[in-house]
């Protein structure tokens, strides 16, 4: 399916022709009929000669109706523009003509009506040359010009056939649904239906939706694709939309009907900006314009990223900062227009619908990315886009792109060395890894050397430092084989704890009072005065001593030597208790109760009564 957009003059005969191509009468509304002049938008279809079914939206010529004219043409495929054979090139014409341009609309033809009332053939020759020389440096100037008459059915024929000839490049189904509203009715006994041009996916009877920027949650009763009902709305189509769950009151024309969680609403683009020759001044910094996207309408501020000022005739990138919310997604074209006095003065293409943040200008980091976001390949658009790390899906939708040609993006970024892929498959570009890797390295290099002593850095210290979640520093490691983890800790697989030779005598002496009665045992504090805290926390972190509470240290043969006769005792007598461990001992009750209590929350024992029992 495609849909058609009509453009020309103000009464140039648009509304006129497509009633005589369908018969159906586009101007609904009683003024439009009264003053015989298109206002808002119409609508209607065409069964062609191939038995496809071409939508029509007819747009208002006149200039004071061009936000109107502009909320019609954001979703089309292809133009019908008209010229009237007996007035030639308007000043409309020229503005249409320049915004068809800016939305890069490659399809059209040129329907010359009113031929009916001109005789002279030098006429409608030199009406058609000044034609061609307007197209010419256009993106419709490989456009036919067929000269045809609604009044008479002249040439009608042949432009059916060129309309069936005029095969723009399919819409396709990304998954990704999107329908600018541009008409809000309510139908008695239906409730609120909206209509638009249905993009990037398809909808179907029964989808929970969401109205956005509002956010509004609802359901979908009904689908209509030219007064057929249909089960799902093909990408492509114009769509009425039959809404449970939201009030007609609560749409504006330029919201969005989507799926949950696909186009956030933003009230920030990064856009790549032409500047029309005709403009009649310079683009200040700052300066206030009315910014037209899809079917949504809304004051913007232009901030100029690379220039103090653009030229008439220039492109440059631009920050637009928005005063109301709005949806829309890289890749759209749209239109700016000087809000006093009324020009059209630019338009261009959105490269990034949720920029991280207001840029700095003059910044050749961020100009350098607009111009990959704007002529970049495939691969090198998608590493862009994973700056942070992302999961395939959140980077399809980001890009618009089918699961295929992501798939063969993907593969081709991998193979050109631009992003990593990661153990749970999420992905990011390879810049920002390698930096992040030599920082997390560093950082721990850095710790290893600061203490030597230490057997490793705490997980956490390192994740805060790094400014990462846990969850993400997990992931890293697993593509870290040069940093082991130990329980909490990680460390260089290149980091071993070594000891001086004056320390490594401390330890023998500390090592030795360890080993003798329990009744005289060095405590905590003892033992880190002789040997340093350091080498003590050392000695913990190797297991060569066991802590086994605040002030008791063991070492690990006599606390698995320990451990293995209160073992024996429990599986002799039934139990131990805190005084049957002293006697065994001959020490203080303290150090017994600390054995127990240790083995007790590590799990080898558990209280049972006054004794502890095998857990």
């Amino acid at each position: 399916m495609r849909v058609l957009g009509t453009a020309g003059h103000v009464d140039h005969g648009k509304s006129t022709l497509i009633r005589r191509l369908t018969g159906i009468d586009p101007d609904r509304l009683p003024e439009e009929q009264a003053r015989a002049m298109t206002i808002d938008l119409g609508f209607a279809w065409l069964p062609l000669p191939n038995g496809e079914l071409l939508g029509i939206i007819d747009v208002p010529g006149h200039r004071d109706f061009i936000g109107n004219m502009l909320a019609g043409v954001g979703g089309i495929d292809a133009v019908l523009f008209v010229i009237a054979a007996d007035e030639g090139v308007m000043p409309q014409t020229l503005e249409h003509l320049a915004i068809l341009d800016l939305l890069d609309l490659r399809h059209g033809l040129i329907a010359l009506t009113k031929t009916d009332l001109v005789h002279d053939a030098d006429w409608l020759e030199l009406i058609q040359t000044d034609i061609r020389e307007h197209f010419a440096r256009t993106s419709l100037a490989a456009s036919p010009i067929l000269p045809v008459s609604a009044s008479n059915g002249a040439g009608i024929p042949t432009l059916l056939d060129q309309l069936v000839a005029l095969t723009p490049v399919p819409r396709p189904d990304l998954g990704l649904p999107r329908l600018a509203v541009d008409r809000i009715f309510t139908i008695s006994g239906f409730g609120t239906v909206v209509t638009g041009t249905l993009l990037g996916g398809a909808l179907q009877v029964g989808d929970s939706i969401v109205l956005q920027p509002t956010g509004q949650k609802g359901r979908i009763r009904g689908l209509q694709t030219y007064q057929q009902q249909v089960p799902t709305a093909l990408p492509g189509s114009r769509v009425a939309v039959n809404l449970s769950g939201i009030d007609r009151g609560a749409i504006k024309r330029g919201d969005v009907v989507t799926l949950p969680d696909l186009y956030p609403p933003t009230q920030r683009v990064d856009a790549h900006l032409q500047y029309l020759p005709t403009a009649r001044a310079v683009l200040k910094h700052d300066a206030q314009v009315k910014l037209y996207v899809g079917a949504a309408e809304t004051v913007a501020r232009v901030r100029l990223l690379a220039e103090d000022v653009i030229e008439p005739g220039m492109t440059s990138w631009v920050q637009l900062e928005l005063e109301r919310p709005i949806t829309v997604s890289a890749g759209d074209r749209f239109i700016l227009r000087r809000p006093s006095p009324a020009q059209t003065i630019g338009g261009g293409v959105i490269l990034d619908a949720q920029p991280q943040q207001r840029w700095r200008r003059y910044q050749p980091t961020v100009i350098a990315a607009l111009h990959m976001r704007l002529s970049g390949t495939l691969p090198e658009r998608l590493a862009l886009a994973a700056q942070a790390l992302s999961q395939p899906e959140t980077l399809r939708r980001t890009l618009g792109l089918s699961e295929v040609d992501f798939a063969q993006a993907l593969g081709a970024a991998q193979d050109q060395n631009l992003v990593a892929c990661f153990g749970d498959g999420s992905l990011l570009s390879m810049e920002p890894w390698n930096s992040l890797r030599a920082r997390l390295l560093t950082t721990l290099a850095r710790y290893h050397a600061t203490f030597p002593l230490r057997s490793g850095m705490p997980r956490e210290e390192l994740r805060s430092q790094l400014k990462l979640t846990s969850a993400e520093l997990s992931v890293y490691l697993e593509q870290l084989p040069e940093v082991v983890s130990q329980t909490d800790q990680l460390r260089l697989q290149t980091h071993t704890v070594v000891f001086d030779y004056a320390q490594t005598k401390l330890i023998q002496q500390l090592l030795q009072r360890l080993a003798g009665d329990f009744a005289a045992l060095p405590s905590f504090v003892e033992a880190e005065s002789l040997v340093s805290a350091d080498v003590l926390y050392a000695l913990i972190d190797q297991g060569q001593l066991v802590r086994l509470c605040d002030d008791v240290l063991l070492t690990e043969s006599r606390y698995a030597e320990l451990v293995a006769a209160i073992g024996e005792h429990i599986d002799v007598r039934g139990s131990i208790t805190v005084a049957e461990l002293r006697d065994q001992l001959a020490a203080s009750r303290k150090l017994a109760v600390a054995v127990l209590e240790h083995l007790d929350a590590v799990g080898v024992t558990k209280r049972q009564g006054d004794g502890r029992v095998r857990r």
